[in-house]
């Protein structure tokens, strides 16, 4: 079978070989596909591989060899999974692969926050310290994580495993999402969005896309935070309104905020977040750990050795 990959560089930049998925068939790679490309690409391809390149109807409709599609990603929003069912076409994406990662990175982002340690080696760096003339100094006011309220919204498997560490840090863990599941194995409270919102002094978004959530983060949601609280988005852009966001941080409605990801990637040279104060903006990193990358890799492979035995796995549009 001949596989094609039609965005792999950021997956495989160089360090995460795909000799796995390469040992399948006939394999070709692109680092990047623009959309003119596609159907030249894939015309002959019997699996697709995408991240970001976009395939839908129109594009499924002209790939009569395509036998498989794997999204090389947990969403799975850039494939026309109805059209693709329609062909007789399974997807599959790869639904765990960056749990710690993405959770461990949220943390990242809150400690450099409230403890502020590249701040303050950029100020020893500049000789701050050493002609200062005291034994210890800092420049903003440094807090403990204990004690504090997290909000989390979404709690799937990123958003428990973020409780969880909050809960060693000595947290008190808030927690929203329309499906509860069985509980995890440490304290927390469920709470309403906008209670979630009020009461939290961090709030941080793990939830899917949808219709109904597409900007929910807005002026009116923003203004029930505490004007010391802290909003961390590593989950998807469009969760929030970008003006919104920094018009509050302008109007000191809220303290800070990162952003891992923002409604278009990448971002937008003219984008309002660029000038707002007091925010840490990342390239949609949280996701990409080395090993994170090569869990997604393994299971991809994975995927496509269940899909040639006739048992795939993994399938979004059964």
């Amino acid at each position: 079978m001949k596989i094609v990959v039609l965005d792999g560089y950021t997956l495989n930049p160089g360090d995460n070989p795909w000799d796995e998925i390469a040992a399948h068939g006939e394999f070709v790679c692109h680092d990047r596909t623009a959309p003119e490309e596609i159907l030249e690409r894939s015309r002959n391809a019997d699996i697709l591989l995408t991240n970001k390149t976009v395939l839908n109807a129109d594009t499924l409709a002209e790939l009569p060899n395509l036998k498989f599609i794997c999204v090389l990603a947990t969403g799975y929003n850039v494939v026309d999974v109805e059209a693709a069912r329609e062909r007789d076409i399974p997807v599959a994406n790869v639904p765990i692969y960056g749990t710690d990662a993405v959770a461990e990175y949220v943390f990242a982002l809150l400690l450099n926050h409230f403890r502020q340690p590249h701040l303050h080696s950029g100020l020893v760096l500049n000789g701050e310290w050493s002609g200062g003339g005291e034994w210890s100094f800092w420049r903003t006011p440094l807090a403990e994580l204990a004690g504090k309220t997290i909000g989390i919204v979404g709690f799937g498997r990123i958003g428990r495993r973020v409780g969880e560490i909050a809960s060693a840090f000595k947290m008190k863990v808030l927690a929203n999402d329309p499906y509860h599941g069985n509980e995890p194995p440490y304290a927390f409270e469920w709470r309403e969005i906008p209670e979630l919102f009020a009461e939290a002094d961090v709030v941080t978004l793990h939830c899917n896309l949808t219709p109904e959530n597409t900007g929910m983060v807005d002026t009116t949601l923003l203004s029930r935070m505490k004007k010391t609280a802290y909003l961390i988005n590593t989950s998807r852009g469009p969760l929030v309104k970008d003006f919104d966001l920094a018009d509050a941080l302008k109007q000191g409605v809220l303290a800070g905020a990162a952003l891992d990801v923002v409604s278009t990637e990448p971002i937008e040279a003219d984008s309002p977040l660029l000038k707002a104060p007091n925010i840490t903006l990342t390239p949609h990193i949280a996701w990409a750990a080395l090993e994170a990358r090569r869990r997604l890799t393994r299971i991809t492979a994975e995927n496509i050795a269940a899909f040639m035995a006739g048992k795939p796995i993994n399938l979004v549009n059964q």
